[in-house]
């Protein structure tokens, strides 16, 4: 299978695919007489692998770990298990941080007039770094 088969058969671009395996997501990519990359099954699978695994945050170099993880029939599921609940805590650090910024911005928005005058309290916070809610 080429590129572009892949590419819409996953729904990703080319030029994601190449990056994947530029950044040593993706490997062991066969290519033809021509040069051209080809696509087998195996390359199939880790590229939905990866494409879950991004869908749930993870980091390249987080990918790189899952992947050999993945390929590793040996491994431990303590290990996997651990790995994910780190990954956990992680996700619940940004969350907390995002549910900050949101409340800043709810705190802007409420002090801002919303009419024709060029005064705005939400660019001035941005302006001023303002990036801790007052609760």
């Amino acid at each position: 299978m080429n590129i572009g088969q892949v590419s819409k058969r996953l729904g990703i671009s080319a030029k994601m695919i190449r990056y994947y395996e530029r950044v040593g997501l993706l490997v062991h990519i066969e290519r033809n007489h021509a040069g051209y990359r080809v696509y087998n099954e195996k390359n199939i699978e880790t590229l939905q692998f990866i494409l879950h695994a991004k869908a749930l945050h993870f980091s390249t170099t987080q990918m790189k770990y899952l992947l050999q993880l993945w390929g590793n029939k040996t491994r431990h599921s303590a290990d996997v298990k651990a790995f994910a609940q780190a990954h956990i805590v992680q996700l619940n650090t940004q969350i907390g941080q995002l549910e900050k910024m949101v409340e800043l911005l709810k705190q802007s928005v409420s002090c801002c007039a919303g009419n024709t005058e060029a005064d705005c309290p939400i660019l001035d916070k941005i302006a001023q770094g303002e990036t801790q809610a007052t609760l």
